[in-house]
């Protein structure tokens, strides 16, 4: 109970952030839709292709970091707000590369599942090593790898940069890491903002068109609603778990820097 009071304190904190993370998001995606739509027949033009996606980034890695530092603890060793956004860049890249190689193990599912299959017994081949269990296992364990295990290892990471940039409190962090609650929050987070808002969109349409124009725009709504609730509350929670106090000396990578304040007299 002290940790949800805490996490509610944490999100009163940030409110301006929480609420720039639900209009700025479209906002931000609808001006790159806007940008695959620019001509570039005039240099001005061109200009403005490669202005535009840079401009879009930053104001991306500055609503996440924002939202990231005002749920964590300010102190003395907190870094500059440039330098905190930047870091989120190699986090990035890092969920890039991942889900690359989840994409491609997307692609070999069907041969995979094939190959278990024919090295399967022959009397489990037929009920329970069947080629559809197989896939439907393989394409099960890919999704929990893409929407549980990466964020729940990367987020973390993402959260303690924005604040202390790469003197990042590596004790906590593993601590995090190794705590149930978190995987279950990330695990919750990811069938309540992925997985349901998907079979919203699984029946089959009906009605006229101006009543399935509603449906799709409510389902929508709905489905962002729900993923941008999610990914707060996340962040909340790791905001949370790793703690809110200053980070000690010893937990800081390449930090000499004495304790102070609380932390000395509590030590003394």
């Amino acid at each position: 109970m002290n940790d949800l009071k805490e996490m509610l304190r944490c999100l009163g904190r940030v409110r301006g952030w929480i609420a720039a993370q639900y209009w700025a998001t479209p906002l931000i995606v609808l001006a790159g839709i806007a940008w695959t739509r620019l001509p570039d027949k005039h240099v001005w033009q061109v200009g403005l292709t490669l202005l535009i996606p840079l401009l879009l980034l930053a104001a991306f890695l500055l609503l996440e970091a924002g939202t990231m530092r005002g749920l964590v603890h300010d102190d003395e060793r907190r870094v500059r707000m440039v330098y905190g956004a930047l870091t989120l860049l190699a986090w990035i890249a890092i969920v890039g590369v991942a889900w690359a190689i989840l994409d491609w193990c997307d692609d070999q599912t069907i041969l995979w599942a094939g190959y278990l299959n024919s090295r399967s017994p022959a009397h489990l081949r037929a009920r329970l090593f069947t080629y559809a269990h197989i896939q439907l296992w393989i394409t099960i364990l890919i999704w929990i790898f893409r929407w549980i295990v990466v964020p729940a290892k990367v987020i973390p990471h993402a959260v303690a940069s924005a604040q202390w940039g790469w003197r990042l409190p590596w004790r906590r962090l593993i601590r995090l890491l190794l705590d149930w609650r978190w995987w279950a929050a990330v695990a919750v987070a990811a069938l309540v903002g992925v997985a349901l808002p998907l079979h919203f969109f699984t029946a089959e349409p009906s009605g006229a068109v101006s009543h399935q124009v509603w449906a799709v725009s409510f389902k929508l709504a709905g489905a962002y609603l729900l993923a941008i609730t999610s990914w707060v509350l996340v962040l909340a929670w790791a905001a949370v778990r790793l703690g809110r106090s200053i980070p000690r000396a010893e937990n800081v990578t390449g930090s000499s820097l004495p304790e102070t304040g609380d932390n000395a007299r509590g030590n003394a």
